[in-house]
């Protein structure tokens, strides 16, 4: 969790305006009302030097595309950041590590943070080397900019921000906070179009209803992302039930009779 205090996002970006109408809707807005996250952006282009100001150029030994050149992204942040910065520059970036839950919680101890959105076709390589602290991919895939990751990394940083959610423990049930996918949810109606919740949800019995949605979130976890359960704090009683679906922590990927699940966790 972060600590106690508001959490500060600097932006870099050329297109700085892309970022009010998310900014200002929901979490995000209520969490600014609240004192607990301050986002600012910064237009890369108000610190380029030529009366058109440029932030781009033809890359070196050719070949197509733009790059970002250097001298307005270093005066851009050193201007607001300092020099050094004075907090961590994380560059948004396809080639940057993927994003994750873990990373979202190692961020999150942060009281600021800087976010770098590329543009084109990249960024002069010295920024990446010379500027960037850190470099962050939220998948493996191409986007026109840095934009969209920074809202992913700022949302998901600020839903751990203590005071932010109405349930404090909220964010340590979540999927991939655990190691494991998040149970199945239902709400009323208790049938819809004759389907019906489990049972086990109307029981009462809260020991029954924490067993079902464990073994539910290892259900999940093992269907749609085996690899996580390889890191996972599993307990004896979880590899039983998985051992009985057919996982083997020596080959998590191998084929699951998926037809004999309904059986378990009920």
């Amino acid at each position: 969790m972060a600590q106690i205090g508001t959490m500060r996002f600097d932006i870099f970006s050329l297109f700085p305006e892309v970022f009010d109408a998310y900014l200002n809707t929901s979490i995000l807005k209520r969490a600014q009302e609240g004192n607990h996250l301050e986002v600012y952006t910064h237009n890369i282009r108000d610190w380029a030097t030529d009366k058109h100001h440029t932030t781009d150029d033809t890359p070196y030994g050719g070949g197509g595309g733009m790059v970002m050149k250097p001298e307005p992204v270093f005066a851009a942040i050193e201007a607001v950041l300092g020099q050094p910065p004075a907090c961590p520059v994380i560059l948004l970036s396809p080639q940057g590590r993927p994003f994750t839950q873990k990373i979202a919680f190692e961020f999150a101890k942060h009281n600021r943070l800087a976010l770098l959105c590329g543009r084109y076709e990249s960024l002069d390589e010295r920024i990446r080397q010379h500027l960037a602290t850190d470099s962050i991919s939220i998948g493996d895939y191409v986007l026109t900019g840095g934009e969209l990751p920074a809202l992913v990394i700022i949302d998901a940083i600020t839903r751990l921000l203590p005071g932010v959610l109405g349930d404090p423990l909220a964010p340590l049930k979540d999927s991939h906070a655990t190691g494991l996918l998040e149970h199945p949810h239902y709400t009323r109606p208790p049938e819809f179009r004759g389907w019906r919740i489990p049972d086990v949800l109307l029981s009462g019995n809260h020991a029954e209803i924490d067993r079902w949605r464990r073994r539910q979130a290892l259900q999940r976890t093992l269907k749609h992302r085996p690899d996580l359960l390889l890191e996972a704090d599993l307990t004896q009683d979880d590899l039983t039930f998985l051992q009985e679906l057919g996982f083997s922590p020596k080959d998590p990927n191998k084929p699951i009779n998926h037809d004999e699940w309904s059986q378990h966790g009920n």
